[in-house]
């Protein structure tokens, strides 16, 4: 059974490898510092993944058993670009991702949000030249 003071061995150990991993990594790098481009913002995304272990045992002593604590702890930080978000001077914001598979599936999902909004963009030109159709014959009717 372990003592109050091999217990708090193992937690200090926890606690020094968690407070490592948050130093390690924040929000910032997961959402960049924007970058300045001209008329255009860039913000680079990442995933950030993280592992850790931690263990300590007794080890067996003829004299004074209570100091005798063998423990280890590490931990790992993986940091990947995955896109970066682009935001023009007229708001137009754009999520470019990193692409790092040639699935044909992945690209036909990624590639779904630019096509809806050209699809969009389309359909309210078209809308808008109708409408403007229709101002211009009346316009005609009333002069007549």
């Amino acid at each position: 059974m372990q003592n109050e003071n091999e217990k708090s061995k193992i937690n200090q150990m926890m606690s020094i490898t968690m407070e490592k991993i948050r130093e390690m990594g924040d929000v910032k790098t997961i959402i960049g510092d924007p970058i300045e481009a001209g008329d255009t913002t860039i913000i680079p995304v990442s995933k950030v993944s993280y592992g850790f272990a931690s263990g300590g045992s007794d080890l067996p002593a003829k004299q004074n058993p209570k100091d005798l604590f063998g423990g280890g702890a590490g931990a790992g930080v993986t940091v990947q670009p995955i896109a970066f978000l682009v935001v023009s001077k007229d708001g137009n914001v754009r999520l470019m991702q990193i692409s790092d598979s040639d699935d044909k599936v992945s690209n036909i999902i990624r590639s779904v949000p630019e096509l809806i909004d050209k699809i969009s963009d389309m359909v309210k030109s078209r809308k808008d030249g109708k409408e403007n159709k229709e101002e211009d014959k009346k316009e005609e009717n009333k002069a007549e």
